[in-house]
């Protein structure tokens, strides 16, 4: 499996064949469609910068041994079902091999600070025309 430039041997990855849940009939009980596709981070040929991207996203998926598990069981088809899964990763991967781009500080322009108080003046004239008149 490549990722941008990155490439994961197949042998560092599991996938299991089981059986799906929810409704079906015949088909869900006696046919292992589902997939579940494991990926060892820890022990994975990736980077140390990417795995530690990796385990420290705070992704459910990820267990506390740094295992990645998919399960991927949207179709009727075991094949499918595979690819759905390895794309999963595959996009796992590469959202960790993004890096964020540093936000620049703005400051409020002049004109924009004044529309926003004289907003706020206007409610609160809106509010004090409210009021009971007192004579």
């Amino acid at each position: 499996m490549r990722v941008k430039h990155l490439s994961i041997p197949d042998n560092e990855i599991t996938m299991t064949a089981v059986r799906s849940q929810g409704s079906g009939g015949q088909n869900v009980n006696k046919v292992s469609t589902a997939i579940h596709l494991k990926f060892d981070i820890v022990s994975s040929s990736l980077p140390a910068t990417v795995k530690l991207r990796l385990l420290s996203s705070n992704d459910q998926r990820v267990t506390k041994e740094g295992v990645f598990i998919i399960k991927s069981q949207q179709t009727r088809s075991q094949l499918k079902n595979k690819e759905q899964a390895l794309l999963r990763l595959q996009s796992f991967i590469a959202q960790a091999l993004t890096t964020r781009k540093a936000r620049k500080k703005t400051r409020p322009t002049r004109a924009s600070k004044l529309k926003r108080l004289n907003a706020k003046n206007k409610r609160g004239e809106l509010k004090r025309n409210r009021q009971k008149i007192i004579e």
